[in-house]
């Protein structure tokens, strides 16, 4: 394990997310790290598209987004 060294504005913004989330800060720190590391991988897979994989990867019964336009 390493030491990232961030911003300050954006530790804030780390810490603020964290609580929103209920997270610790460093699970919130891994979670967009994991999100976008995957969002560079497929590039035209929505937010929640890939917030669903990764439940259904861990087990979870996440239902497959639909488009609420359509």
């Amino acid at each position: 394990m390493g030491i990232v060294n961030i911003e300050d504005e954006l530790h804030e913004q780390l810490r603020r997310a964290a609580k929103a989330s209920y997270r610790s800060i460093n699970a919130q720190a891994a979670f967009w790290i994991r999100i976008g590391m995957l969002c560079e991988i497929h590039p035209g897979v929505t937010f929640q598209e890939l917030v669903a994989r990764e439940l259904r990867a861990a087990g979870v019964d996440a239902p497959v987004p639909t488009d609420a336009a359509a």
